[in-house]
């Protein structure tokens, strides 16, 4: 998306196509609309059905890291309290402090969720 004098220049992929349904009934969904609508493998999609149509929408509201107008954002769903994005930046600082000096940081092993 581009701006200039105030105004959005967007370019969107509009397209018509025949899918064909393998075996197992999957579809491939083209490569323009999956770049366009920022898809990759593992996301999800939800489906909407009506008569003769068949709608696909992509699941956005979840936990994850996606592209959001060419930056890389990680959404939790709630916001963050700026006291927490502070914590971690003064650590990820410090820790970049020493290792400037020579001195690694010794990372603490992470913890196991539990099931």
């Amino acid at each position: 998306m581009a701006l200039s004098d105030g105004e959005c220049h967007c370019i969107m992929v509009y397209m018509t196509t025949t899918l064909t349904l393998d075996k197992a009934g999957r579809v491939v969904l083209p490569k323009p609309v999956r770049d366009e609508m920022q898809l990759r493998a593992g996301d999800s999609l939800e489906l909407e059905s009506s008569e003769d149509r068949i709608v696909l929408r992509p699941r956005r509201g979840g936990v994850g890291l996606h592209q959001k107008q060419g930056i890389w954002v990680f959404g939790v769903g709630e916001p963050i309290p700026a006291g927490a994005t502070d914590e971690t930046l003064r650590q990820i600082r410090r820790e970049r402090e020493l290792s400037f000096m020579g001195n690694p940081p010794t990372r603490r092993p992470r913890r196991k969720k539990s099931r």
